[in-house]
């Protein structure tokens, strides 16, 4: 099997949410075909996010929801800044999955699924376990207590990378200024 290597290794914020970026591999042509119709698989960069839940998100209940409903504003908000700056100040295509139903948030003209579990499978090489009738993602710290999500873009990776930073840089002021 071919190891694709990441264009950038995983990077943590200090906010608790990681992401790397990895050029689309040949192996997820259909999917992100089936996803993202017209957009096709060259020059798209798939970045793969995890967040450090406080609970194991594998058990449920009232605290596991409330846990689970805070990771993704979270994600939410950092997925929609990264969209409207490169987008919008670079005019690059950019597009976030919603994990709750795996459908993009931004070109919604889809009804195909993104396997976020997979895509971690296979990007980051990260274990899996059947939960019920799910198979849940291991990460290799935070075990199954990790809340993943991705986004997709066009943008060069230069550009990706630097915009992902200083998204984070600007979450991590708004998020100390609020204490």
């Amino acid at each position: 099997m071919v190891v694709d290597t990441p264009v950038l290794e995983t990077t943590l914020t200090t906010f608790g949410l990681d992401y790397s970026v990895h050029a689309c591999p040949k192996r997820h042509k259909d999917e992100v075909e089936a996803v993202f119709p017209g957009v096709g698989y060259d020059g798209l960069l798939i970045i793969p996010t995890c967040q450090h839940a406080c609970v194991d998100l594998v058990n449920v209940g009232p605290h596991v929801e409330a846990e689970k409903d805070a990771l993704l504003e979270r994600f939410f908000a950092f997925a929609r800044r990264v969209c409207a700056v490169l987008s919008e100040e670079h005019g690059a295509w950019v597009d976030y999955i919603d994990p709750c139903s795996g459908l993009p948030m931004v070109h919604r003209n889809s009804c195909g699924v993104y396997g976020e579990v997979d895509a971690l499978v296979t990007l980051r090489r990260y274990s899996t376990m059947n939960a019920g009738c799910c198979k849940v993602v291991l990460h290799p710290q935070w075990g199954s207590a990790v809340y993943p999500a991705s986004l997709m873009t066009k943008a060069p990776a230069d550009v990706t990378i630097r915009v992902l930073q200083q998204v984070a840089d600007e979450m991590t002021a708004q998020m100390e200024a609020a204490k």
